[in-house]
């Protein structure tokens, strides 16, 4: 029976992507932190990390609306969408960073937002390690960009890492949660840290 209802759920989200015009259905995980923790608003600058296929920015541009601004930059390239900028880039790599500086030029970021995830190897304890690593390069992706009081939405995957991850995050914004979105399966490892208001020094 679980099984079963786990399964209905995920088509029906996927149906409902499908419906929406959304490009993954993960699109429906970031409306509904939104919705829980207004870490988007109307007008704001917001970075996408892991970006592709374009499912969180499209949802992140209906959200900051025309006067608002969506960069997405990923590993893999993005079919375009009209009002967002794609880029493709490592986020590891320094000349990432570079890039992003160059789009958003003098305009301060509200919002930094990360579904990043490692490809995985099907050996839990690397895939978690990795899931780490990226979210550290998210935090790093934050802190040089985001403004004061600005908000960080994150992906980690649950396991050891998990709660020096979420200490280093408190240590740089005011509130720090973790949320498991109704979209995400119930078998997924995957949980979300949502900060809110970044102590910038």
């Amino acid at each position: 029976m679980t099984r079963w209802y786990t399964e209905k759920k995920h088509e029906h989200y996927y149906k409902q992507a499908q419906k929406n015009g959304y490009r993954a259905r993960s699109a429906f995980k970031l409306l509904q932190i939104n919705k829980r923790f207004n870490i988007i608003k109307n007008d704001n600058v917001v970075i996408d990390l892991g970006a592709a296929p374009g499912g969180w920015s499209q949802v992140a541009k209906k959200i900051v609306g025309e006067k608002g601004t969506v960069v997405g930059i990923d590993l893999s390239s993005i079919k375009a969408i009209e009002g967002i900028v794609f880029l493709r880039g490592d986020m590891t790599q320094d000349e990432a960073i570079t890039r992003l500086r160059e789009i958003i030029g003098n305009k301060q970021v509200d919002v930094v937002i990360s579904d990043m995830s490692p490809n995985i190897s099907g050996n839990y304890g690397v895939d978690q390690a990795r899931s780490a690593f990226l979210c550290e390069q998210a935090l790093k992706t934050a802190n040089i960009f985001l403004k004061k009081n600005g908000n960080f939405v994150c992906k980690i995957f649950e396991g050891e890492d998990l709660k020096d991850f979420i200490e280093k995050t408190k240590s740089m914004f005011k509130n720090v949660n973790q949320f498991n979105p109704p979209a995400s399966r119930k078998t997924s490892s995957e949980v979300y840290i949502i900060a809110k208001s970044f102590i910038k020094n």
